[in-house]
């Protein structure tokens, strides 16, 4: 029997290891920029070309690397951050364990220009597909020139299920985001088909979390700082009152390293509990800076999941001081007892028993003497009043005309009591005659419906469920769920047939996003269009919304279009048709009918009417049960 035991080829383990290491342009950028970072560049820059798909650029001014040192940059495991096993936990840099240029190498064509500072001429090495093409020597700048084009070239399976751009695009920027975020003492740019999307210079923390999300965000945020034998921590924290559902930014980062922690994440929430609504979220951008021996950075090939020794020491740490720097600028409502600068307020004295009120008024005043006598035959005439004195010495006189004989009033041939026979009778043939027609227009409405009874009225019950009675027993119509399921629908159908009206707005709503959020916009601005948004692109993350959907009227159309992002962005579809299921879902909730609002039998007709037209009425576009029956049977069997 042969072996079948043999050791791969070395193009093939680096492609093994290019899946764990380099799954979208996003990765790529995160390596060579980290690496850039490692190597003390202090200005960096990005290209893309088709959200990194065609080609992916990192320049820097780093220390650059020597011809040998270039070559062997591209051999697995080839490192310079460790020596030994011990350096594993006491790392101070990012990439270490050698993988990733050999990794890229592997699914891409890589071309290098790097020169050292102490040197008049540099390298230039081109390798594809872990195949060294050619290295030679020639002139180029300090630092590092690394050019990635055509990723997954030889691995059509891999680059097939690449994203649309707008997507890898997105991820692109928010990678980017997460390396400003930790190196404020570092210069970036990022230039996406040639249009600059950043130009982050030099600046302190605060300035470059304005720069990257927004100036608005100034106002917002709490500074956050601690420090023990045991971590460090610092960073900003944002105020209550800008919790929202959906988009806030929230960051972790250990030693300049971006990691997810769901546990920590869940300090920081119990923190501002009975300060925002439940299932509302909060942004963060906090620092811990640990012995890197407590850590473990090496437990993902991504390394964004960190392990910690004491996790849970750390979480109390973490959990007082969120809530010292909520309590410190008064974001926590609290009891002030010190009365320094308070006015004085003399107090009272029981010796001295108040004063009652002086009330001047006119004993002769009489409001139902008239001008003229007879019996009934006067006309009454409106005394004047004159206000003497003002505010503390009110005092009000009335002059009247003199004392006349009251009028004898006849109550039952009075004109007050013939208006109010007229108007009972008006009355009740208004009832009758919408009696009659709502009961006309239920018979015409379910005259061909085999499952509402003809005639049949509606009963609304707690302001949420429409009850009406059915061959087979009692219906039940969550009223709410009902409107989503018939909106859902007409909006599906204006989007697709592109037949949305648009209402303009009198004074545009101003948008602002992050890069990575508008470059998700604009992947779905096609869309937004058919549905009736008419958004206008005013540079720099800015959009006004000049145009919103006819029917939604009274909701926050920066909201609307916010949750609508950042739904996309959650659910990652790049699927047009998903994209459009997740724009008229978020829109007919938005608009749907509330719970609580009180129907009138028209409009529960409508409503009933509306949802049995729909292709599936029965449940929400999210599987939720719009409707239910209960048998009669089980109703009588309620009564024995």
């Amino acid at each position: 029997m042969s072996d079948i035991i043999h050791l791969l080829p070395d193009s093939v383990a680096n492609q093994i290891a290019a899946g764990e290491v380099i799954q979208r342009p996003a990765s790529v950028i995160k390596e060579l920029v980290e690496n850039a970072i490692d190597a003390d560049a202090q200005n960096i820059h990005v290209l893309v070309t088709d959200a990194g798909k065609t080609c992916i650029q990192i320049i820097d001014d780093g220390k650059g690397m020597s011809e040998t040192d270039a070559r062997l940059a591209f051999e697995r495991h080839a490192t310079s951050k460790i020596r030994e096993a011990s350096d594993l936990f006491a790392l101070r840099t990012m990439g270490f364990r050698g993988e990733a240029l050999a990794s890229i190498a592997a699914v891409a064509q890589v071309e290098l220009k790097t020169r050292l500072e102490s040197e008049e001429l540099g390298t230039r090495l081109v390798i594809a597909g872990s195949k060294v093409e050619s290295q030679e020597a020639v002139s180029c700048s300090k630092g590092s020139n690394f050019s990635v084009k055509n990723l997954f070239f030889n691995v059509p399976a891999r680059r097939k299920f690449l994203k649309a751009n707008s997507t890898e695009l997105s991820n692109i920027l928010a990678e980017f985001e997460r390396i400003a975020l930790v190196h404020p003492e570092v210069s970036f740019s990022l230039y996406s088909n040639d249009s600059e999307l950043f130009n982050l210079p030099v600046s302190p923390l605060r300035q470059r979390i304005l720069a990257i999300f927004g100036k608005k965000l100034n106002q917002q945020l709490l500074n956050i700082e601690v420090n023990t034998t045991m971590v460090k921590i610092s960073g900003y924290i944002a105020k209550p009152e800008t919790a929202r559902k959906k988009g806030a930014h929230q960051y972790f980062f250990v030693n300049g390293r971006y990691m997810r922690h769901p546990y920590f994440h869940r300090a920081v929430m119990e923190a501002y509990a009975q300060l925002i609504p439940v299932g509302e979220q909060v942004s963060y951008f906090i620092y811990f800076e640990v012995d890197p021996a407590n850590i473990d950075v090496n437990i993902h090939p991504t390394k964004t999941e960190i392990k910690f020794e004491n996790e849970q020491a750390i979480w109390q740490i973490l959990s007082a001081s969120v809530k010292e720097s909520l309590g410190k600028f008064s974001a926590i409502p609290s009891i002030d007892f010190d009365t320094e600068d308070m006015p004085e307020i003399p107090a009272f004295e029981q010796n001295l028993p108040p004063a009652p009120p002086k009330v001047n008024y006119n004993s002769d005043f009489n409001p139902f003497k008239v001008s003229s006598g007879g019996s009934g035959g006067g006309s009454y005439t409106r005394p004047k009043v004159e206000w003497e004195g003002l505010y503390g010495g009110l005092t009000k006189a009335s002059k009247i005309n003199e004392p006349q004989q009251e009028p004898e009033m006849d109550w039952e041939n009075s004109p007050f009591e013939e208006e109010s026979v007229v108007a009972e009778e008006k009355t009740i043939s208004a009832v009758s005659a919408a009696s009659s027609t709502f009961s006309s227009a239920s018979s015409t409405l379910y005259a061909n419906e085999p499952v509402i009874e003809k005639g049949n009225l509606h009963l609304q019950f707690k302001g949420r469920f429409i009850l009406t009675s059915v061959k087979s027993g009692l219906m039940l119509i969550d009223q709410h769920r009902a409107h989503i399921r018939v909106l859902f629908d007409r909006y599906m159908v204006q989007i697709k047939q592109k037949q949305g009206v648009s209402q303009g707005v009198l004074f545009p709503e101003i948008l602002q996003l992050p890069a990575s959020e508008a470059a998700v916009l604009q992947g779905i601005m096609d869309d937004l269009s058919a549905v009736g948004f008419d958004l206008s692109d005013l540079g720099g993350g800015s959009y006004a919304i000049n145009g919103i959907p006819s029917g939604i009227e009274g909701l926050n159309p920066v909201e609307l279009v916010r949750n609508m992002l950042h739904t996309a962005m959650e659910k990652g579809n790049d699927v047009k048709e998903e994209i459009q299921h997740i724009l008229a879902l978020t829109l007919a909730r938005a608009a749907a009918i509330v719970y609580g609002q009180v129907l009138s039998n028209e409009e529960m007709v409508s409503l009933v009417d509306s949802l049995f037209a729909c292709p599936s009425p029965n449940y929400t576009p999210d599987g939720k049960t719009v409707l239910t029956t209960i048998k009669e049977e089980d109703i009588e069997k309620l009564f024995k």
